[in-house]
């Protein structure tokens, strides 16, 4: 259930492996990112803004029959689409949702242990970034951890124009504010991985 932020974004001119759908998910190595996110069986994991689901059927995989994954996003197209793969594919945790995450959530207060936002808060205005932040900090347990994926603020012939980028600085100072702590920070190629525990 992942936010609605990334059909504001042009992906069309994204790295060749991305061309297709709005996804980073080939743009870097996924088991790293995974490696990094280190979820575990029983985890209860939200992919916001999770467009064609790529991460959210990588985690379904980690969390196990125990865990849940909700997959969020505003396109209900794209929701639709991953909806009916999950049922064809068999997958039993798995919770789609259409939702614009810029607006309060449809998700319990403390209830997720890890919220992934991949390649989606640089297309979100600052305003509703606030909104973001403060309802990440409502919906995750204590201690609970989110991950941002952005791109790197450097020119590149693909992915959003350099002005639209945030760099790791800008994301933990805004992070900051609304009451988490940066955990630490991973090089993935074209883009960074951030993560942040709720204090």
């Amino acid at each position: 259930m992942s936010n609605g932020t990334t059909s504001r974004v042009d992906y069309s001119f994204q790295h060749k492996k991305c061309v297709r759908r709005p996804s980073s998910f080939d743009m870097h190595d996924s088991k790293q990112v995974f490696s990094e996110l280190s979820i575990n069986e029983g985890d209860i994991f939200l992919d916001m803004g999770c467009g064609a689901g790529d991460y959210t059927k990588r985690a379904s995989q980690s969390v196990g029959d125990s865990g849940l994954v909700y997959a969020m996003d505003i396109r209900e197209d794209m929701i639709e689409s991953l909806r009916a793969e999950v049922n064809s594919q068999g997958f039993r945790n798995i919770k789609t949702i259409v939702a614009d995450i810029t607006a309060p959530l449809p998700i319990e207060s403390q209830s997720i242990d890890i919220c992934l936002l991949s390649t989606v808060l640089h297309a979100v205005e600052m305003d509703n970034r606030r909104t973001i932040f403060s309802e990440l900090h409502r919906i995750l347990k204590y201690g609970g951890r989110v991950a941002i994926i952005e791109c790197k603020k450097e020119d590149m012939p693909f992915g959003p124009p350099k002005h639209m980028r945030l760099s790791p600085e800008e994301v933990e100072r805004a992070m900051t504010q609304y009451g988490f702590e940066m955990i630490n920070l991973v090089d993935l190629g074209y883009n960074y991985m951030i993560q942040c525990s709720a204090k």
